[in-house]
């Protein structure tokens, strides 16, 4: 058969386009005096070896080997230095963190880089100094909210992110007894959302978890506070 083909990119395969019965409807000929040209099956393999992996078959690998959605691994595969950087962020974490780490990459990450107009190349952020923010919020040691406002001076300026807490005091505090304080603070300094809350409105809560992070500086644990804030709420005091 006599066809033309073309390739599609996000299959990976060729396709027919349209065929025709004999090769002068083509207008070429074949050329009598070329040699058949055999290539040992050994060569071929150790040609085929040192092909870039293609994106298609990026996307699959990554989505299967870091359950990220397609839509990620789509964007990352197309652009190979986002997608390098992706991935060595990612085997820098522990296992299980894949996810989680292209959320920060296709979310924080991208917008910083939309916002400069760099490329993840030309920006000082590593992919190890975002493993390691992914990892201090995954472990407790500080909060999203946080770990967001540390990202862009790491992404201008470099830096490790965990130095940078520990110089700073950012940790995040959990310790119930120094978060009961600034929750009963937060509840005397605002009794009108105590009584709307028991009155049935219970977004009055959410200000109120909202003005223990205030007090906090930001550092407080969002998810103990919301806890405590609940209980404290619930108990009348």
């Amino acid at each position: 058969m006599q066809e033309t083909r073309r390739w599609e990119p996000e299959l990976g395969e060729t396709q027919s386009m349209r065929s025709k019965e004999n090769a002068h409807d083509y207008r070429y000929f074949p050329e009598p005096d070329l040699v058949p040209v055999e290539l040992p099956e050994a060569l071929v393999e150790s040609w085929r070896a040192q092909l870039p992996e293609a994106p298609a078959a990026r996307r699959e690998r990554m989505m299967a080997e870091y359950g990220i959605p397609a839509y990620d691994a789509g964007v990352l595969a197309d652009a190979k230095e986002n997608a390098d950087f992706f991935e060595a962020a990612a085997r820098a974490c522990k296992p299980g963190l894949g996810k989680t780490v292209s959320n920060w990459f296709m979310t924080e990450v991208m917008r910083l880089l939309s916002e400069t107009g760099k490329s993840v190349g030309a920006c000082a952020l590593t992919p190890a100094a975002l493993a390691e923010l992914v990892a201090l919020v995954d472990d407790g040691v500080i909060n999203g909210p946080t770990a967001k406002e540390l990202l862009p001076e790491v992404f201008a300026k470099g830096g490790s992110p965990r130095s940078i807490v520990n110089e700073r005091g950012l940790a995040q505090v959990s310790d119930v007894s120094a978060l009961e304080a600034f929750i009963a603070q937060a509840l005397a300094d605002n009794p009108k959302s105590v009584e709307d809350f028991r009155a049935g409105k219970k977004a009055a809560a959410g200000f109120l978890v909202g003005q223990v992070m205030k007090l906090s500086k930001g550092k407080a644990d969002p998810k103990q506070v919301g806890r405590l804030v609940a209980e404290r709420l619930a108990e009348g005091r």
